[in-house]
């Protein structure tokens, strides 16, 4: 699943020069119309935000969940809008916490320079689906997780919300 999604972006952006040459908005367009089906943002949300979430209310919460899948996209893409010539790949982690989480590892060969790139997968009713990346050492949930606490520390659940549409409209 995590090949089909991460090589299907990638043929789609080297098949078409105004991708291929970094043409951010329509890696973007990319993105949210071939990864996104894999993947599990609302789950990625619920985690970054931690224990706020459950303060949040729906409004809120949906809110949080469109801007900071926006966010997620457009970093993924800003990624992929580096990568020229690339092979990709594949190792797999043992599963652990009983066969529902598993850790896709991914290396990206890149002009000579390998970048490592993890998926963490839950198998939920509907299938696999990715809710965690690793880019560059350092997962996805566990970054925002912290910048995020400090934030609804400061302006609440509100202000988390503000913060996420004024960096995406940046």
């Amino acid at each position: 699943m995590v090949r089909a999604a991460v090589e299907g972006v990638l043929t789609t952006i080297q098949a078409n020069a105004d991708t291929r040459n970094g043409d951010l908005d329509k890696i973007t367009a990319v993105v949210r119309r071939q990864f996104l089906p894999y993947a599990d943002f609302q789950r990625t949300t619920r985690l970054a935000v931690g224990s706020a979430w459950r303060s949040a209310t729906p409004e809120q919460q949906k809110q949080l969940y469109e801007q900071f899948q926006t966010l997620l996209v457009r970093s993924y893409a800003l990624s992929l809008s580096q990568v020229r010539e690339q092979t990709l790949k594949f190792r797999y982690k043992a599963p652990r916490t009983a066969g529902k989480d598993v850790v896709v590892e991914t290396s990206v060969l890149n002009n000579g320079d390998e970048v490592q790139i993890d998926y963490r997968l839950q198998r939920g009713a509907a299938g696999w689906s990715i809710y965690d990346i690793n880019m560059s050492g350092a997962w996805l949930i566990e970054v925002y997780r912290k910048q995020f606490a400090d934030i609804v520390a400061k302006g609440g659940i509100e202000g988390l919300v503000k913060y996420l549409a004024s960096h995406n409209a940046a």
